[in-house]
């Protein structure tokens, strides 16, 4: 793989979701991942998206959300910027794995999921703006 980059924007709105989707599998392919590594990035993205739209915003405006990706031969980066309320989602208590789902706080599974999905997440808040960056190590060619 070479290296390369591409971004987009999406309304905070749900309806968004196949529009990333397509976005990701487009770059995927273009750069020769593998359907698990695009299904995988798929779910985590999917989950903080909603999470995006769902949480961040307090008002009915429209709102956009960059997604960047980004590769080396080695790395897939991929970042998730907004200007909703700050939240940083690293900093989440996530279930230990032997709990129920009766003794399960609301909320955090779905960040589970994401932590499962990529190999290295970080969050900081920037000039009004929430970036998580996500790594995913890429199989050795």
């Amino acid at each position: 793989m070479t290296e390369g980059t591409y971004s987009f924007k999406l309304k905070n709105t749900l309806a968004e979701l196949n529009t990333l989707c397509r976005n990701l599998e487009k770059y995927g392919n273009s750069i020769g991942l593998t359907h698990k590594c695009i299904f995988q990035l798929n779910l985590a993205l999917d989950e903080l998206f909603t999470n995006i739209v769902s949480y961040a915003y307090k008002d009915d405006n429209t709102h956009w959300i960059t997604i960047s990706l980004s590769h080396t031969d080695n790395t897939l980066v991929v970042s998730i910027e907004d200007s909703g309320a700050p939240f940083d989602p690293v900093s989440i208590e996530i279930p230990k794995p032997n709990t129920t789902i009766e003794d399960c706080n609301i909320g955090g599974l779905g960040l589970l999921l994401v932590r499962k999905m990529v190999d290295d997440i970080v969050y900081k808040r920037h000039r009004g703006k929430n970036i998580i960056t996500m790594k995913k190590n890429l199989p050795q060619s």
